[in-house]
């Protein structure tokens, strides 16, 4: 993985392309643009007798010119930044900063491609994708480019866990318009929340929550943490998402009028570490051991304060600590 900053000054991470994936994409692109020489060539071989050498000679310099950089440079200019081969193993060819390849950008990397793989077979390709940290040949270097792998690794299956106080409260939930974008950028947070800092776990999700508030209703109650209401969302989500799957092979659903049960069966995990000081909600992330509890087991109420602390009987739930604050006021 690697960062770019975007014109906006937004860091968003991107997979950068393996040196295997990217050497199949060329090799599938080589043999394309091979093929259509030959074509090529035969066709003019068939017209060389009633046309004169000299012009055949320069038709035939014209159709490699084309196809060893106009093939590379169209494929990348109308699609965005793929080529058959790219779009074959799932890469693509975006700027420095992230943006859309353009025209002179693909114009840079086709000229340079001649070189590196048609003159000197694809050497100085490989040396400078193994000096490059982000794994960039001489065209990407002169044209301002990486290549990136728009497939993700799959998450093995792991589910977001529903917090438990929430339960209740999602299964009224009104998910039908909320974007595919927005839970993958959801879920993505959700997932590196460990590996980012108190500030940018709290602006970070009071932003991305604030998205998915846009699209979710009712609004969830007072005091919930970003990150809790986001686990709620997804977890609710991908819970209907297996019920309706469920009633297309002849399974039967979820129906009941009680909250959905806190961990399904196929993602049972040891209780996680709490949210800051002992309250309702759990942080997202990797969980750590804790003695197991009956499946069974209904989540009680909240421990009582004691001593003056904690939070009073019926009063809000508790905040999370003041380097992470928790709740987020969503759009009305």
């Amino acid at each position: 993985m690697s960062e770019v900053v975007t014109g906006d000054a937004v860091v968003v991470e991107v997979r950068i392309a393996q040196m295997p994936s990217r050497a199949v994409a060329i090799i599938i692109d080589m043999v394309v643009q091979f093929t259509i020489l030959i074509a090529a060539y035969m066709l003019l071989g068939a017209f060389s007798a009633i046309s004169d050498t000299a012009f055949s000679g320069a038709v035939m310099i014209v159709l490699v010119v084309l196809v060893l950089v106009g093939y590379p440079v169209l494929f990348e200019t109308l699609t965005r930044g793929r080529s058959l081969g790219k779009l074959a193993m799932g890469l693509r060819v975006v700027g420095d900063d992230g943006s859309p390849e353009r025209f002179r950008q693909a114009l840079f990397r086709g000229l340079a491609g001649v070189m590196e793989f048609w003159m000197f077979s694809g050497a100085p390709a490989l040396i400078s994708s193994l000096v490059s940290q982000r794994g960039k040949r001489l065209g990407d270097i002169f044209s301002g480019t990486i290549v990136i792998s728009e497939r993700l690794p799959s998450d093995g299956g792991q589910a977001v866990l529903m917090p438990p106080p929430l339960a209740g409260w999602a299964a009224t939930l009104e998910l039908s318009q909320l974007p595919e974008e927005v839970v993958a950028a959801a879920r993505q947070y959700l997932t590196r929340w460990h590996d980012l800092s108190p500030r940018v776990q709290h602006e970070m999700g009071v932003r991305i929550a604030t998205q998915v508030a846009a699209f979710v209703s009712p609004a969830p109650p007072a005091g919930v943490p970003p990150h809790a209401y986001l686990s709620a969302v997804l977890a609710e989500r991908r819970r209907r998402e297996e019920a309706r799957l469920a009633r297309g092979s002849a399974r039967v659903p979820y129906a009941g009028s009680a909250p959905p049960p806190a961990h399904p069966p196929h993602s049972v995990r040891p209780t996680p570490v709490p949210y800051g000081p002992p309250g309702p909600y759990a942080q997202p992330g990797p969980p750590q051991p804790q003695p197991a509890q009956p499946s069974h087991a209904q989540p009680g109420p909240p421990p009582q304060p004691s001593h003056g602390q904690g939070r009073p009987a019926g009063g809000p739930l508790p905040e999370p600590p003041p380097v992470t604050p928790g709740g987020f006021v969503p759009p009305q």
